[in-house]
């Protein structure tokens, strides 16, 4: 096996497991190559002549037989350079990496491809999510391409058109009366019962290495030259941390030297967990039930790994800040005004950058990249919701009749 788990905390090592996402030291467990077996195949030149996908970077994705990969073609999605923009601003070079773009319509493309391949090669047949609403309609597609049984919740309030691509594309859809915490609570509450294998955030080893590829190909687009900043709205944060550990493991492959970016997580004042651990010196500190932010992605008061991804701000030199809901609409439409469909998310990374400009914080020579995590039709009003809620998994079980 080329691959293992080691822990982010104490650094222990263990087997791959499918199912390992926790140390007994209660740090994460994050998968960690074989890199010199790696590079032997791995290089610059072959790359010249892989396909267009996240899994042309296979040797840094954690499955084994290639029949086991669950693709629509996700990944190597436009790196677009906003020429009028740094004309206007005092920055160097400015690029938007449009994750709209990928099949699902959002960055969770990435992630479900790579959890759903690892869940095919051990034999899963039966999965679940928690999820803000784009997590939940990437899985059910790729569930759906696999064969495999999809279960999604989401908060009552999650935006409409999202609620319905999870049923159109065959998704047992449930919505809870609560957060994403709430709704991940009836997964944990029913696995054993109900046989679901939970591809929520950090909940198994898939979903932070397929966002890794975000990384991988930002490197490659750029001609193995990393940029000074990476602004992207943050949640869960799977795609800081795989992201990361993209970038460290380039370093060690030999891709990419020097300096790595300053990696910058946006968050909506309401629900900005992040903000207030780097504000108050880097302890995190789970939000608590005065969340008041609009229901995107961005609103997690819990992470999973909370203190992972600070020390991974902080590590890289990097930030975190709140944007208000009236600043990401404005961001929408200016992101719009330049040819990008940038969901609320998305456009968060513009509303940033705006403030991290203004503060002096990113030098008139520097090379910034924003990501747009999804596209702005997804977050259409809808008429009606017509699915039940529930409150808890004892709800569910009596609305579904022990399914």
């Amino acid at each position: 096996m080329r691959f293992d788990l080691v822990c982010n905390a104490c650094g222990k090592r263990t087997s791959f497991n499918i199912h390992g996402t926790k140390c007994s030291c209660g740090g994460t467990l994050l998968v960690e190559y074989d890199l010199e077996l790696v590079g032997r195949t791995l290089t610059k030149e072959s790359l010249q002549w892989r396909g267009t996908s996240m899994w042309r970077y296979e040797e840094l994705l954690p499955v084994v037989r290639k029949e086991h990969v669950v693709s629509l073609g996700e990944g190597w999605t436009p790196l677009v350079r906003l020429g009028h923009a740094e004309r206007r601003l005092p920055i160097g070079k400015l690029w938007v990496k449009r994750e709209e773009q990928n099949p699902t319509g959002s960055f969770k493309s990435r992630g479900f491809s790579a959890a759903l391949s690892v869940a095919k090669e051990h034999g899963i047949c039966k999965v679940a999510v928690n999820s803000n609403g784009n997590a939940a309609s990437a899985l059910a597609a790729y569930a759906g391409y696999a064969g495999m049984e999809a279960y999604v919740f989401l908060p009552q309030d999650c935006p409409g058109i999202i609620v319905e691509e999870c049923v159109h594309y065959g998704a047992r859809t449930f919505l809870v009366d609560g957060l994403i915490h709430d709704a991940g609570k009836i997964i944990v509450d029913g696995a054993a019962e109900q046989g679901w294998h939970n591809v929520g955030t950090l909940k198994e080893p898939g979903r932070a290495e397929g966002k890794k590829t975000m990384g991988l190909e930002l490197a490659e687009q750029l001609g193995w030259k990393l940029p000074d900043v990476i602004v992207y709205p943050t949640g869960g944060g799977s795609g800081i941390i795989g992201m990361w550990n993209a970038f460290k493991q380039l370093r060690e492959l030999g891709f990419v030297e020097g300096e790595l970016p300053r990696m910058v997580s946006v968050q909506e004042s309401g629900c900005d967990p992040l903000v207030q651990a780097i504000e108050g010196g880097g302890r995190f500190v789970a939000q608590g039930e005065d969340v008041s932010s609009n229901p995107t992605g961005m609103r997690v008061p819990n992470p999973p790994d909370g203190g992972l991804i600070v020390s991974i701000l902080q590590e890289s030199g990097g930030t975190a800040l709140a944007v208000s809901g009236d600043e990401i609409r404005e961001a929408q439409l200016a992101m719009g005004r330049q040819g990008i469909s940038s969901s609320p998310e998305g456009a968060a990374t513009w509303a940033g950058l705006l403030r991290l400009l203004d503060r002096g914080w990113i030098g008139a020579e520097e090379e910034v990249v924003l990501f747009n995590t999804s596209h702005a039709m997804k977050y259409l009003p809808w008429a009606a919701q017509s699915l039940p809620v529930v409150r808890s998994y004892r709800d569910w079980v009596a609305l579904a009749g022990g399914r």
